[in-house]
């Protein structure tokens, strides 16, 4: 966000009324809630391209309004800002004409297709003088807070390296060519579910440890189910000099899911998508924290957007923040950048 901007509803407004562009799975659950019941916050619209199925999303949520055009929405004067839910290939271009209407947008992740559209946003948006944020919300949630403070407060010492591993079966709807999930359609997600999920996991790590300023990997589509990458591995190293490395499989028997971050007087483990305990190896001895996800479990993201645009918070998930993690993944990918 421009550090320039003044926060614009400040003062004479108590509530943020969002607008909804493409209201999918993910807005059934975990982020559409959110926005009705987070402090100061209501969702007076939403948008999809099929009018019918807009129709049934709101009357189902209680929504008052609802369009078949991205366009209506953002002139909708009742709207103050936006959320754009659509997969990643349709980010940039909504995100361009939400940074013309001057709406605060916050974008779904992973942010764009590549990093170079993640450029052209957070530039629109910076000439508009418009906040814009991306919903990596586990810079948000209380688990990974509770991480992040173990780190910080150097309750494992000095921080040396990052493991990352993820493994997961091959999902029935991908063994259908004819009908593939855009997830692993590269020209509508950016790449495979590399790109999705992986990108949580480097985006807390960003969060927590700082920037990233070294990656390559290796990705492979090993079984030749999907035009994107099933099997990726990766290293990197940050800014601060700690150095990671990374494997991620989608065509595996079974289910892994472990990132361990290892200091000079310990460790700490966990999942990026489970609600296990955190495992605190701090000064010889282990600890066991179980900390529960809210429910929506974008609750606390969303309640970080609201208070920044009103001036009475900040929101840990920019569009800057958001771009590095593109940048991260075209790296490890072999991408431009």
């Amino acid at each position: 966000m421009n550090p320039q901007y003044s926060p614009k509803y400040s003062g004479h407004m108590k509530t943020i009324r969002w607008g909804i562009l493409g209201c999918g799975d993910v807005t059934e659950r975990k982020s559409g809630p959110a926005f009705q019941q987070a402090e100061g916050s209501s969702l007076v619209a939403v948008m999809r391209r099929n009018g019918e199925l807009a129709k049934d999303y709101a009357a189902r949520h209680g929504v008052p309004k609802c369009y078949a055009s991205a366009q209506a929405l953002l002139d909708d004067s009742e709207v103050d800002a936006v959320y754009i839910a659509t997969p990643p290939y349709a980010h940039l271009p909504l995100a361009l004409a939400c940074a013309k209407a001057r709406k605060p947008t916050c974008v779904e992740k992973p942010m764009a297709l590549n990093h170079e559209e993640c450029r052209q946003m957070v530039e629109a948006f910076k000439q508009s003088d418009t906040p814009l944020f991306v919903s990596y919300y586990r810079r948000s949630l209380p688990r990974f807070l509770a991480i992040k403070a173990a780190i910080d407060e150097g309750q494992i010492g000095l921080v040396r390296m990052v493991n990352i591993h993820i493994r997961k079966p091959i999902l029935e709807e991908e063994r259908h060519s004819e009908r593939l999930p855009w997830r692993v359609r590269p020209e509508l997600s950016g790449g495979g579910r590399f790109v999705d999920l992986a990108s949580h996991t480097l985006d807390f790590l960003d969060f927590a440890l700082g920037p990233i300023t070294q990656a390559t990997g290796i990705s492979k589509n090993l079984a030749g189910l999907y035009p994107a990458e099933d099997s990726v591995v990766a290293s990197f190293a940050f800014e601060s000099g700690v150095v990671g490395a990374g494997s991620w499989t989608f065509v595996a028997a079974d289910r892994a899911d472990r990132v361990e971050i290892i200091g000079s007087q310990g460790s700490i483990a966990f999942s990026t998508f489970g609600d296990d305990p955190v495992e605190l190896l701090a000064g010889g001895v282990a600890h066991s924290l179980r900390i529960a996800n809210p429910d929506p479990i974008q609750l606390p993201h969303v309640q970080n957007l609201v208070d920044e645009l009103l001036g009475r918070g900040r929101c840990p998930s920019t569009g800057e923040t958001g771009a590095r993690t593109n940048w991260v993944m075209d790296r490890i990918l072999g991408g431009s950048v």
